[in-house]
C-alpha cells in the first residue's frame, strides 16, 4: 500500500510539473486511441453518447470567450495607437505593412489548399459521410448550406443518412426542404453590394447573438476604437482603462479554459473521431491520411513566407542585409517563437535580435514591434484559410471566390483581436468557420496537429515583425546595419514573463 502511494505521488507530481502543451498532447494521443479501441470493439455509440459531449462543452466555452474577446481586443487595440495627429506618418505605413503582409499570408494559403486539395485526397465515401452529416448539422442549426447544393435530396444519399443518424425519413426530408427554402430566401433579394451591406449591422446586440455576423462585431470594434483616438483622452482614458481590464478578464477565462483542455480535448477528440467513423477503423486512418496533407500544406504555406515572401520583401525595400544575415540576426527570437507559441513571449527577444542584429534605431522597435505582437498574425491567418477550406474540402462543400475572400476578410481583421499567446488562433477559427456557415466543432478534426503548427506560425508572425520594422526604419532612415557585426547568440530573457 506504501509503494502504491508512493507512485501515485510520484506520477501525481509528474504531471504538475509537465507543462500544459505536454497535457495536451497526451490527452489528444489518449482520445485518438480511445477512438481506435471503441471503434474496434463497437463501443462508438457509448463513446458519443457518454464522452463526447465534454468536447461539446470545450467547443461551447471557446464560443462564449471568442467574440467578446474579439470585441474587447480589436477596441483596445486600436484606442491604444494614441492620438491619430501624434501617430504621423510611421503609424500609418506600420499598419499598412501588416495589413499587406497578412493579406499576403491568408493569399498564400487559399492558393495552397486549392491547388493541392488536401481534404479531397481522403476517401470519397468518408467525405460523403461528412457531407451528410454537415447537411444534417445546418438543418438543425439554422443555417443556410453554403454551396447550395442537397445530398438529402438524393433518395440513395437518405438511405446512408438513415443508417448514419438517428433521424426518420421524414425528418431528413423536412431538413433538405427547409434548407433549400432558406437558401432561396436568402439570395432572391440579394444585390451586388449586399456583403458590403452585410459588415454594417442596424442593431449591433443582434451582431452578438449571431455568431455569423462576426464581420458585424469586428467593424463596430473597429469604428468604436477609431472613435475612442479622435476624443479628449481625459474623456477616454477611462473608457481605455475598462476596456483593457475586461480584456484582460476574457484572456483569464481563455487561461482557465485551456489549463482544462487535456481532459476536453480527450473528450472532443475520441468524439469527433467516434462519430466520423463509426465503428469503421478504415475511416480512422483515412481522417490521419486527411490530417497529414494539411499539415504539409500549412507547413508549405508557413515555409514560403519565411523563406520566401519576407526575404523578397527585404530585397527589395531594405537591400542592405543578405539573404542567410537576416536568419542569423533573427534566429534567436526564431528559435523562441518556435518553442514557446506565443509572439508576446518572444517580443522581448524580437526587439534585441532587430535592434542589435539588424540596426534597428529604437525608436521604430518601441512603437512596431508591440503592435506587430498584437495585429500582426500572418502566419495564424494563412493557417486559418488553410484549416476553413481544408474542412470545407473534407465535408465535400466547395467554397465559391466570394466565400473564400470572406475567410481573408475575417481572418485578416480577426487577427487584430487574435491574443499573442499559445493557441489563440484555434479561438479565432471558431470565428472564421462560423463567418462562412461551417460547424465549429470540426475543429477537434484538426486538434491533433494543432500544436506543432502553432509553434511553425508563431515563427511566421515574429519573422513578419521583424520584417515589418525593418522596412519602416529603411523608409525613415532609421536603419543601421552592420553586416560585420556578430548576432547575438543568446539574451538574459526570464522565461516567466
Amino acid at each position: 500500500m506504501f509503494i502504491f502511494r508512493r507512485k501515485a505521488n510520484s506520477i501525481d507530481y509528474f504531471m504538475k510539473k509537465l507543462a500544459l502543451h505536454w497535457k495536451i498532447i497526451i490527452g489528444l494521443v489518449l482520445g485518438i486511441i480511445w477512438a481506435l479501441i471503441s471503434s474496434q470493439l463497437g463501443w462508438s455509440q457509448f463513446t458519443i453518447d457518454w464522452i463526447a459531449p465534454f468536447g461539446k462543452i470545450f467547443i461551447n466555452l471557446l464560443k462564449l470567450i471568442a467574440v467578446p474577446l474579439v470585441l474587447f481586443s480589436i477596441i483596445s487595440g486600436v484606442a491604444n495607437l494614441g492620438d491619430p495627429a501624434s501617430l504621423g506618418r510611421m503609424g500609418g505605413k506600420t499598419l499598412l505593412a501588416y495589413l499587406i503582409t497578412t493579406v499576403l499570408a491568408v493569399g498564400m494559403g487559399l492558393f495552397l489548399v486549392n491547388l493541392i486539395g488536401p481534404g479531397k485526397l481522403v476517401d470519397e465515401q468518408s467525405r460523403i459521410d461528412n457531407r451528410i452529416g454537415y447537411e444534417i448539422w445546418a438543418a438543425n442549426e439554422g443555417y443556410v448550406i453554403k454551396d447550395g447544393i442537397n445530398y438529402l435530396q438524393d433518395p440513395e444519399f437518405m438511405d446512408r443518412a438513415k443508417e448514419i443518424s438517428d433521424l426518420s425519413r421524414s425528418e431528413l426530408q423536412d431538413a433538405s426542404v427547409n434548407d433549400k427554402m432558406a437558401t432561396a430566401d436568402a439570395t432572391k433579394d440579394a444585390g451586388p453590394l449586399q456583403p458590403l451591406v452585410d459588415i454594417v449591422p442596424d442593431n449591433f446586440f443582434n451582431s452578438l447573438a449571431d455568431n455569423s455576423l462576426m464581420l458585424q462585431v469586428i467593424f463596430f470594434g473597429l469604428f468604436f476604437g477609431v472613435s475612442m483616438l479622435f476624443i479628449d483622452p481625459k474623456k477616454s482614458a477611462p473608457v481605455t482603462r475598462a476596456v483593457d481590464g475586461i480584456m484582460e478578464v476574457f484572456l483569464k477565462m481563455v487561461d482557465l479554459t485551456m489549463q482544462a483542455a487535456p481532459f476536453f480535448v480527450f473528450a472532443l477528440l475520441a468524439g469527433v473521431v467516434s462519430q466520423m467513423a463509426g465503428n469503421d477503423i478504415g475511416k480512422v486512418v483515412e481522417i490521419f491520411k486527411g490530417l497529414s496533407w494539411y499539415s504539409l500544406t500549412v507547413v508549405l504555406g508557413l515555409a514560403l513566407m519565411i523563406f520566401g515572401i519576407y526575404p523578397l520583401i527585404f530585397k527589395i525595400f531594405v537591400r542592405k542585409v543578405s539573404y542567410f544575415g537576416f536568419f542569423r540576426a533573427m534566429g534567436p527570437a526564431q528559435t523562441l517563437a518556435f518553442s514557446t507559441s506565443s509572439s508576446a513571449a518572444t517580443l522581448p527577444v524580437t526587439m534585441e535580435c532587430v535592434e542589435d542584429n539588424l540596426g534597428v534605431d529604437k525608436k521604430v522597435t518601441s512603437f512596431v514591434l508591440p503592435i506587430g505582437a498584437t495585429v500582426n498574425m500572418d502566419g495564424t491567418c494563412l493557417y486559418q484559410a488553410v484549416a476553413v477550406v481544408f474542412l470545407a474540402q473534407l465535408h465535400m462543400i466547395d467554397l465559391t471566390i466570394g466565400q473564400q475572400l470572406t475567410i481573408v476578410l475575417t481572418a485578416t481583421l480577426a487577427s487584430i483581436g487574435s491574443a499573442a499567446v499559445p493557441s489563440a488562433g484555434l479561438v479565432m477559427l471558431i470565428i472564421v468557420l462560423e463567418s462562412v456557415g461551417l460547424n465549429p466543432a470540426w475543429i477537434g478534426i484538426i486538434f491533433p496537429v494543432d500544436r506543432i503548427l502553432d509553434m511553425c506560425r508563431t515563427v511566421v508572425n515574429v519573422t513578419g515583425d521583424a520584417t515589418v520594422s525593418s522596412v519602416i526604419a529603411k523608409g525613415e532612415g532609421l536603419f543601421n546595419y552592420n553586416p560585420n557585426k556578430e548576432p547575438d547568440a543568446a539574451f538574459d530573457i526570464d522565461e516567466e514573463k
